[in-house]
């Protein structure tokens, strides 16, 4: 058997084992990941977010701190204490289940308390809509995924999503690329672009 035969191979069989290894030890990492625990008192909570963005009264004397992450982030935490600082509940405002409470016929206000800081609005003076957006976490094509809801005279007429591509033009090219379209006035041409 000749050496320069046997090294290639014996090359492949150490890499395979070695990307094996790398992805049993990155399996094992997302097996002992824990979800953060849940908060008890208000001040627990004051002390690992932060002031919240704003802060909610409600009808029965407990407050609801909002923590949004708004326009960047993909997540609004909800906490429900009550008069005496304890915890009641928390959830994330932008979860699939509570983007499903928006219902026809809610206010700005409603929306508003019911989600968390929006990322932005929009106005069509055609249509005569309003609509707000939110960043949610992203499971389809493109690279993020918004969350909007349409008013029209103050209103939810329905809710739609919008996904986000990657920006293509002038500068980036197309895919990504940054090359430019046009030749610059000041500049020659470049070698692997005569055409211009």
């Amino acid at each position: 058997m000749n050496v320069a035969n046997v090294l290639p191979l014996r090359l492949l069989r150490g890499l395979g084992l070695l990307l094996a290894v790398l992805g049993a030890l990155q399996l094992a990492g997302c097996v002992t990941y824990a979800p953060p625990r849940p908060f008890t008192t208000e001040a627990e909570t004051l002390a690992a977010k932060g002031e919240p963005t704003r802060r909610w009264t409600n009808d029965d004397g407990s407050s609801t701190l909002e923590f949004a992450t708004q326009p960047n982030g993909r997540s609004c935490l909800m906490v429900e204490v009550d008069q005496g600082g304890i915890v009641l509940r928390q959830w994330n405002a932008l979860s699939e289940d509570n983007l499903a409470r928006v219902q026809k016929g809610m206010t700005h206000d409603e929306v508003d308390r019911l989600l968390g800081q929006h990322r932005s609005e929009q106005v069509f003076k055609q249509s005569g809509e309003e609509v707000w957006d939110w960043n949610v976490r992203n499971d389809g094509p493109g690279v993020g995924t918004l969350f909007n809801v349409h008013f029209i005279d103050g209103k939810v007429v329905r809710t739609s999503q919008t996904y986000v591509y990657p920006r293509e033009g002038p500068y980036f090219g197309p895919w990504g690329y940054p090359y430019p379209y046009y030749r610059h006035p000041f500049f020659p041409p470049h070698p692997f672009f005569p055409y211009w």
